[in-house]
């Protein structure tokens, strides 16, 4: 597959990351882990690709999000907010905000709607986001940006509704074989100066996780798939902050069983620059989105073991019907043919089976929220996981 080419200064860019992945490589004895190697390339300070400055969401990107596609998305997703904060309190913490097109679009639905939060807190690390999203906040919301505060850590106490579109899938993860003659870790090393895979026998956390899939669900004989600790532990952390409210996770994925099919034997790991998917992730780090699927029985488990909640897990399709799409669609006349096909082509991406109504699922975990979820009044699929 060929794929452009990147200019001078992106050339520079990925090989200065190279050359300090290569170091730590070195340092560490010849071998990390794929999730560490996945951590730089996308969050070393100044270099990662979500820590760096190059665009990454929309059309002059390398991958168009749902809150990109349409602001049909956010005004869809206002509903479920308005009832989480009208049960807990009257914030909402967006971890991983993207180009800001969310926060935007769903602070001015929610004006609309007369439900404004006190507070919209975007948790993001990268600098130029932080940027992009004020920008974009300011071009169209400037009324609304006193309201809106940018954090570089967790809190230690939230009530309100915790929201990540697309964040889950972008935590570093393991990969791990499961070989007839035990469990290997695949990491990387350094040959003739190109990164290349090794596997390593697997040890500590990796391994207990690994035991404990492959007597569930791994078919073996050589199965290559993922483990998201980091996924896992990023949702648990929130028993520990999280007072009343709850956690909205969507991203794509699927449960266990569907996650380690025997079909899925090469796992998940997938690549996105310039609009291209392909499966190398040591082509120009620093320059492409690295990203596995999410297994949300772990998400689940992970959460309710740490002392949430659970409370619905769909697909985004049924959670989006659950939350008035259709109603926001109808907004746009269907007579007014250049306003209404765009937002109608948009909406049927995001609920259609064979485009992300299927692929993206939508998670809900929390604390204090004792009535049913809007998007998952019908078509939950707990059993599932």
């Amino acid at each position: 597959m060929s794929l452009p080419t990147p200019d001078a200064d992106a050339l520079a860019h990925s090989r200065q990351l190279q050359q300090d992945i290569a170091s730590e490589i070195a340092a560490a004895g010849g071998w990390i882990s794929f999730a560490r190697f996945m951590e730089r390339a996308l969050y070393a300070a100044g270099l990662g690709y979500y820590s760096g400055g190059a665009r990454k969401f929309g059309a002059a990107g390398d991958f168009v999000t749902a809150p990109e596609m349409t602001p049909a998305f956010a005004r869809t997703l206002a509903a479920q907010a308005m009832q989480i904060m009208a049960l807990s309190a009257p914030q909402i913490l967006e971890a991983g905000a993207g180009s800001g097109r969310l926060a935007t679009d769903l602070l001015l639905e929610l004006e609309i709607r007369q439900a404004l939060p006190q507070r919209y807190f975007i948790l993001e690390l990268s600098g130029e986001l932080r940027a992009r999203q004020r920008e974009t906040l300011r071009a169209e919301a400037p009324h609304l940006l006193d309201r809106v505060e940018w954090l570089d850590r967790l809190p230690t106490h939230f009530d309100g509704l915790v929201l990540a579109n697309e964040l889950l899938d972008a935590l570093p993860a393991h990969l791990v074989r499961w070989r007839d003659d035990g469990i290997f870790e695949r990491g990387v090393s350094i040959a003739d100066g190109q990164f290349v895979w090794v596997e390593h026998a697997a040890t500590g956390a990796v391994l207990e996780r690994a035991k404990v899939l492959g007597g569930e669900c791994i078919p073996g004989g050589g199965y290559l798939s993922e483990i998201g600790l980091a996924a896992a532990g990023w949702t648990a952390s929130w028993a520990d902050i999280l007072g009343c409210g709850a956690l909205l996770l969507i991203d794509y994925g699927f449960p266990r069983h569907e996650f380690y099919h025997p079909q899925r034997h090469e796992g998940t790991l997938m690549c996105h620059y310039r609009h291209h998917a392909h499966p190398d992730p040591f082509y120009m780090p620093g320059l492409q989105d690295v990203t596995v699927h999410v297994d949300f029985t772990a998400i689940a488990e992970a959460g309710t073991e740490a002392g949430l909640d659970f409370l619905g897990y769909t697909a985004q399709s049924t959670f989006l019907i659950n939350c008035g799409i259709t109603e926001v669609l109808s907004r746009t006349p269907a007579d007014d043919i250049r306003s209404y096909l765009p937002v109608a082509s948009a909406v049927q991406k995001l609920i259609s089976p064979a485009e992300m109504g299927e692929l993206f699922k939508v998670i809900a975990l929390g604390r204090g929220i004792d009535v049913p979820l809007l998007g998952f009044i019908s078509g939950e699929r707990s059993a599932t996981l």
